[in-house]
């Protein structure tokens, strides 16, 4: 019998069987894919080329202490830092200077100074300074389970900012000062981008940025998501040598290191608890018996295995009505082309290349994209993330050539009348380029491979449902303590002891950090203490 089977082997679901293994546990990961990693993977796409299969950049994990913790750099992770981390060009047939974001952030400021302003530049550091302690915060709320004596330590001591009613001490010790940081923090990052700047280059290019959260950034609660650029002056994105999937083999070969064993290309059909055991079926034929089933695959394909499994059809039914998918987030095109971008404005195309190239001069191109998501159209024009990290490391693409991957949102996986991603996707990944060729003319003619996933190819490939790359809306009401429900927010099941809920369907959500694994392992081994299970069921 195994102390655990891990279902999945995304990021997340890795880091917990990792956590667990190096306890002394004896841990198994069942993969239904050949290829490990879920969507931080990395595979050969076209001759020479190492593509990434979902994420690109790692915004978060390298916040989060897991890379040191876990010692991955003795497995092969290295890490190069994307400076400049976001670059917004100037629209197209203008001579306007771009907008430059470094980690350092003076040089930040004299960028947007020079593109939209004196005023800006001040405000953009006054920002700084405000937002980057309270994102540190939010990374230290992500890092815990999501109850309210945790969320009170990771934010307690924070002030609201000058003007918005506190004398500037601890909040909460002032009147009204904690319900003016709630308002901040709970407010829409469209409203909070026009409480700080004036120009709206600047402010469609933070919205973009914060947009990569899943959300539009009219939404309440999405002030953070803005906010959390303001982190990346401390340490900036990370690019993984050899790819995405550099950080899912790091943590594979930890785990392998500590006993622990990998199946790949074999589907869990089933979980079902067996007395004070679960029994873990395949479809290939294989019965697994464990303890502890840790399961990092979508929400909903886990309440599938407990029905299979026998557990309560009706409330698993009831679950299933609340949470939200949404109605899919956006689509990719990989790329393999002769040349980096080149925008106006600049002399290093292989600097400006670094980072996250944000395509967006206004946030009305994203009002409008998500409008149209929500009707089941396609948007107006593609919102596009453009990323090219063969400029930061040649190793992912062939001799000579360079590696771009564009991120689209927003494309709604259910099409309005009758139409399927089988029908438009190749057109939509027309205009995906189009896109980029307008802020870079001549791009499109570089072009010599290409890949389209659409979200039906998102979903089908990577279990993501509804080709939502978050797993489920990253809306407030699915946030912290009511991700994805109120009863399976602390990352366990009612009524299901010995099984533990990890990956983006779980505090803290979608995006490459792993602290869903590394909070699901602590809980598993706080609740292995003697008489827990018997507690459990006397519930």
């Amino acid at each position: 019998m195994l102390d655990a089977a891990v279902i999945g082997s995304g990021h997340n679901a890795l880091v917990a069987a990792c956590y667990l293994a190096r306890s002394g546990w004896s841990v198994e990961v069942l993969e239904r894919d050949t290829v490990l990693g879920g969507a931080v993977s990395t595979v050969e796409r076209f001759p020479g080329h190492q593509v990434d299969r979902g994420s690109s950049a790692h915004i978060m994990i390298r916040h989060t202490g897991i890379v040191e913790d876990l010692e991955l750099a003795r497995f092969g992770l290295r890490y190069l830092d994307c400076d400049p981390w976001a670059f917004a060009p100037a629209p197209p047939d203008s001579d306007a200077p771009p907008i430059v974001f470094r980690r350092s952030v003076r040089d930040t400021c004299a960028s947007i100074e020079a593109a939209c302003g004196a005023r800006d530049a001040d405000a953009y550091r006054r920002f700084v300074q405000v937002w980057g302690p309270r994102s540190a915060r939010v990374m230290r709320a992500f890092g815990a389970t999501p109850t309210a004596p945790n969320l009170a330590r990771a934010f307690w001591g924070l002030t609201p900012e000058r003007g918005s009613g506190s004398s500037g001490r601890f909040a909460g010790s002032t009147p009204g000062a904690g319900s003016a940081l709630s308002r901040e923090f709970l407010g829409s990052g469209d409203a909070l981008l026009d409480e700080w700047f004036d120009d709206e280059r600047l402010k469609a290019a933070l919205a973009w940025f914060g947009a990569q959260s899943g959300p539009p950034m009219s939404e309440p609660g999405t002030a953070p998501m803005v906010g959390f650029a303001a982190l990346m002056h401390t340490l900036p994105p990370g690019r993984a040598v050899g790819g995405s999937g550099a950080l899912t083999k790091a943590l594979a070969a930890r785990l392998t290191a500590d006993g622990g064993r990998v199946h790949t290309g074999d589907e869990v059909a089933a979980i079902a608890r067996r007395g004070e055991h679960w029994s873990v079926r395949t479809v290939g034929g294989r019965e697994v018996t464990a303890r502890t089933v840790v399961a990092g695959c979508h929400i909903l394909t886990t309440l599938d295995l407990l029905e299979r499994g026998g557990h309560d059809s009706t409330e698993l039914d009831r679950w299933r009505r609340r949470i939200r998918v949404g109605p899919g987030i956006g689509m990719v095109v990989r790329l393999a082309t002769t040349d980096l971008p080149r925008y106006g404005g600049v002399d290093s195309s292989a600097e400006t290349s670094s980072g996250l190239q944000l395509l967006v001069n206004d946030r009305r191109v994203l009002h409008a994209g998500h409008g149209a998501a929500l009707a089941g159209e396609l948007p107006p024009e593609p919102a596009v993330l453009a990323m090219s990290f063969s400029a930061l490391d040649p190793s992912i693409a062939a001799p000579g050539q360079h590696q771009l991957s564009l991120w689209s949102q927003w494309h709604p996986y259910a099409l309005s009348g009758g139409r399927t991603w089988a029908d438009v996707g190749e057109r939509e990944a027309d205009r995906i380029i189009d896109v980029m060729d307008r802020f870079a003319p001549g791009f499109a003619d570089s072009v010599v491979h290409r890949h389209v996933q659409t979200p039906a190819d998102i979903e089908s490939e990577l279990g993501m449902l509804g080709g939502n790359v978050m797993h489920v809306e990253m809306s407030l009401d699915q946030m912290f303590f009511w991700r994805p429900l109120p009863e399976l927010a602390r990352h366990r099941v009612p009524g299901a002891p010995g099984l533990y809920l990890t990956g983006a369907s779980t505090h803290p959500g979608g995006g490459v950090s792993g602290a869903s694994g590394r909070t699901a392992a602590q809980v598993a081994l706080a609740d292995a203490k003697p008489g827990f299970v018997r507690r459990f069921l006397q519930r």
